[in-house]
């Protein structure tokens, strides 16, 4: 006769860990999770581009906070370059949150997660 609560033959199901204490653990790392998630998202990261002609500042939720353009970067006639310095700012001030985000939750070590 088979013990409640499990598979015969497999010790109470799990290999024999308590369901109570793999949700207690879940539900733990779900809290680190979110504490983790709320500190990044407190971080500020700054890419430079054009030599520091322009600065981008974004959050670890990455919400662009602060674009700055020094005066002599700004041509009316090469509109494009101008474009093409912020595009590339912004995207390596995104890179770096991404970075910061692989280094902070590749600690938890799930599958499928980032």
């Amino acid at each position: 006769m088979a013990k409640r609560g499990g598979f015969p033959g497999m010790g109470g199901g799990f290999g024999g860990m308590n369901i109570n204490s793999i949700m207690k653990e879940a539900k733990k790392l779900q809290q680190d999770m979110e504490k983790s998630q709320e500190e990044l998202s407190q971080k500020e990261f700054e890419a430079t581009a054009g030599g520091g002609a322009i600065t981008v500042k974004v959050s670890g939720d990455k919400t662009i906070k602060n674009i700055t353009l020094q005066k002599e970067i700004v041509d009316p006639d090469d509109v494009e370059m101008l474009q093409d310095l912020i595009i590339t700012c912004v995207n390596e001030a995104l890179k770096k949150v991404d970075s910061a985000q692989s280094a902070q939750f590749g600690k938890y070590n799930i599958p499928g997660l980032m």
